[in-house]
């Protein structure tokens, strides 16, 4: 028998898709959006951009703006106990509306 394949889009059938009238390549706005240091982001994956694409299982965490790297910004996720670094591009990133307090 042949090994099963697990690849980095395994078992995200229903996870990375798109509803029907929102197929195709997301709006430009997305990807030219600026995050600051310090801001809050959640992480929504866009399956039609496959550069920069966070792991599936971080797919609607929320985490902190961190820093800069490149062309893709550097998020701090609580998973668990544990605090974990992301590099995300800005398409799959949304900003998180601040609480007014």
């Amino acid at each position: 028998m042949v090994k099963r394949s697990r690849g980095l889009r395994s078992a995200t059938r229903h996870k990375l898709q798109k509803k029907p009238r929102e197929r195709g390549l997301s709006p430009i706005t997305r990807s030219l959006q600026q995050f600051e240091v310090g801001e809050k982001a959640s992480i929504v994956i866009d399956p039609s951009y496959h550069k920069g694409q966070p792991h599936p299982r971080f797919h609607g965490l929320t985490g902190v703006i961190t820093g800069k790297q490149g062309n893709t910004y550097k998020l701090e996720v609580k998973v668990g106990k544990k605090n974990k670094t992301l590099l995300v591009r800005s398409e799959h990133l949304r900003k998180i509306k601040s609480q007014p307090t």
